[in-house]
């Protein structure tokens, strides 16, 4: 059965720093897009961050260098660091796996096959 697990959320104040990480079993990781998304308090969910299976990494706009995504397939893990956080990042964050490899909706949620459970990420002052 697979299962995604995430963990280091929390509460940070604007600028600070988080690494999240999710923990991925019963599929052959390797082979699957890994994604982000969050979703803030009365909003829809969102793409954050992917790590397609060929190395490609791909990032939501606001994100765009204070956020890293990377992946170590002989763990099975794959992490967000986030640096410079800010109000807006606040949100529940979850890991997804997608196994289409679909270049074109690697930020549509509706196409990740799993998710996890959800992590809380607040950042206020």
């Amino acid at each position: 059965q697979v299962q995604l697990v995430e963990s280091g959320g929390g509460l940070v104040q604007p600028g600070a720093s988080l690494r999240l990480s999710c923990a991925a079993s019963g599929l052959t990781f390797r082979r699957y897009t890994m994604g982000w998304f969050r979703q803030a308090p009365g909003k829809e969910r969102e793409f954050v961050a992917a790590s397609r299976y060929n190395g490609y990494t791909y990032y939501k706009d606001s994100v765009k260098g204070r956020f890293t995504i990377s992946r170590d397939n002989a763990k099975n893990t794959v992490a967000l660091q986030m640096n410079s956080l800010e109000p807006d990042d606040t949100g529940v964050y979850y890991c997804a796996a997608d196994g289409n490899g679909i270049l074109s909706t690697i930020r549509d949620p509706d196409t990740y096959d799993h998710w996890g459970q959800g992590i809380e990420v607040t950042v206020s002052s």
